[in-house]
C-alpha cells in the first residue's frame, strides 16, 4: 500500500566506508523530517520501506537515517546506475514513495 510520494533532485555519493561499491542518494532534510514524523511499521535500524523511481527504473527498498536525527539516505543499485547511465557525483531526479 502506498503512502506519501516525494520528488526531488539530489547528488549521488559514494559511502566513505566502501567507496568501491556503495552509491547513495541523500533525501532533503525537509523530506526526511516528514518521513520521520509519519507512522511506519517497525523496521531495523530506523529504516522505512519505500518505492524509489530514478528515470525509468523503479524498485522497492528502504531508506535509512544517517544518524538519529539526520537525513535519510537510499542506496542506488549498480544495476539501476548502469541502466540509467548515472554514477557518483551526478545530480539526479528521484521519486521516493513511503509504503504503509
Amino acid at each position: 500500500m502506498a503512502g506519501v510520494r516525494y520528488e526531488f533532485e539530489t547528488e549521488l555519493f559514494r559511502w566513505e566506508a566502501r567507496r568501491d561499491v556503495w552509491v547513495f542518494a541523500r533525501l532533503p532534510d525537509d523530506v526526511s523530517e516528514e518521513i520521520r514524523l509519519q507512522p511506519h511499521p517497525p523496521a531495523g535500524f530506523g529504516s522505512v520501506k519505500v518505492m524509489v523511481t530514478l528515470g525509468r527504473s523503479r524498485w522497492s527498498t528502504s531508506v535509512f537515517p544517517e544518524s538519529a536525527d539526520g537525513a535519510y539516505v537510499v542506496a542506488i543499485k549498480g544495476e539501476v546506475r548502469r541502466r540509467e547511465g548515472v554514477g557518483a557525483g551526478d545530480r539526479v531526479a528521484l521519486g521516493v514513495e513511503t509504503m504503509l
